[in-house]
Formats: C-alpha cells, structure tokens, sequence
C-alpha cells in the first residue's frame, strides 16, 4: 500500500503536548468548578496549581513549534482560507467530494483559528486572574466572567474535535504516525495529493509503515 507523509514530528509533538495540557487544564477545571467533584478529589490547591501552570504551559509548545519549517508551512495553510473552502463548507457532500481541498479541509481550518483564539483569550484572562494586584477589581471581574465562559465553549470545541477524530481513524493515524494511504489523501484531500504527486516522491512510501 502506498502511503503518503503528512505530518513531521515536529508537528506530532506540538500536536500531542497541546492536547495533554488542554486535557488537563479541562479535567482541573471541572474539578475546580464542581463541587462535588471537589470534594470527592481533595487537595483543591493542588489541582488549582496543576492547572494554572498547565495553562501557563500552553503557549510553549505552539511556539516551539516554529522551529519547523513543516511545522510553520502547514499554519501558512492553516491560515489561508480559500473560495474551495467556503464551497466545502456549504456543501452537503463534502465528506465525499473533495474537490479543492487542499491539505486542511475548512473544518480544520476553523477549528484551528477558534481554538487558537480560545487559548490566547484564556491565557490572557488566566494572568488577570492569577496576578490580581496587577489589574483593577472590574478588570479581574471581567476577566473570570470571559474566562468561565470561553472555557466552556473551547470545552466544547475540543468534544467536537475528538468526535471527528474518532469518525476518521485514517486521520487520526495520520497525526498519530505521520503517514496516511494514498487512497485517503485522494479522497479527503484532493489538491494536496496532487501536490504531493507533483513533487520529488519523497512524501511517499510503498509497502509497510514507514519510519518518520
């Protein structure tokens, strides 16, 4: 079978350290918030403390990140939204036709810019909140009543994200190994395979699993 490389290790770290940290920070934060789950768990400043620096964290590997060239050409297509991508995102069977979608379909594209956006705004709430001295008491106020809610909703976002994944387990091995069947990125991802064909045959491997 003929597989073609999608994601470097580079952007496989930054992918799986992001998602621990996020994981935490939503665990630590329905403990935080609930009071029965606070109570069953104990050591309430503890689990406070794990998840003001797992927020603190979360920046880091995003950033680390830009020291891969992979890493930093796939957030250029990440951040390139195209009229292929408003066409897929109004089309009822776009799980079936790819045409136009390059290596990041609309959906991820989306995905991606919302929870950007959520970890910049929780981070930034999360300073206000850590560091009252800093600011004035409607600032602190504002910044708990943003940070709650948005919480909420990148909770949300991330059940999303998760539900999607598990519906594509090809995907989902592609960020896990980095390589994905030819077959797929035809199907799901039409401009990038043809990219890929187009180009040196280094992204490509006939036969067993490849090493990264």
């Amino acid at each position: 079978m003929v597989e073609v490389h999608r994601f470097s290790r580079a952007e496989r770290w930054v992918h799986a350290t992001t998602g621990v940290l996020v994981a935490v920070c939503i665990v630590t934060a329905a403990i935080l918030y609930n009071g029965s789950l606070a109570v069953l768990v104990g050591n309430r400043h503890v689990v406070e403390i794990v998840h003001v620096y797992c927020g603190f964290a979360l920046p880091v590997p995003l950033l680390a990140g830009l020291a891969s060239v992979a890493y930093r050409t796939d957030l250029s297509r990440l951040n390139r939204f195209t009229r292929a991508d408003w066409q897929w995102l109004r089309s009822k069977t776009r799980r079936v036709n790819a045409t136009g979608v390059g290596k990041f379909n609309a959906g991820q594209k989306v995905n991606a810019a919302l929870s950007a956006g959520s970890i910049l705004v929780l981070f930034g709430t999360g300073i206000v909140m850590f560091f009252p001295d800093w600011t004035r008491l409607v600032w602190r106020t504002g910044a708990t009543f943003v940070h709650d809610w948005f919480a909420l909703a990148f909770g949300l976002l991330v059940v999303g994200h998760l539900f999607y994944a598990f519906n594509d387990t090809t995907a989902m091995r592609g960020m896990r190994t980095g390589w994905v069947p030819r077959w797929w990125a035809e199907r799901e991802h039409e401009v990038w395979a043809a990219e890929v064909r187009a180009g040196s045959g280094d992204d490509e491997h006939s036969g067993s699993k490849p090493a990264p």
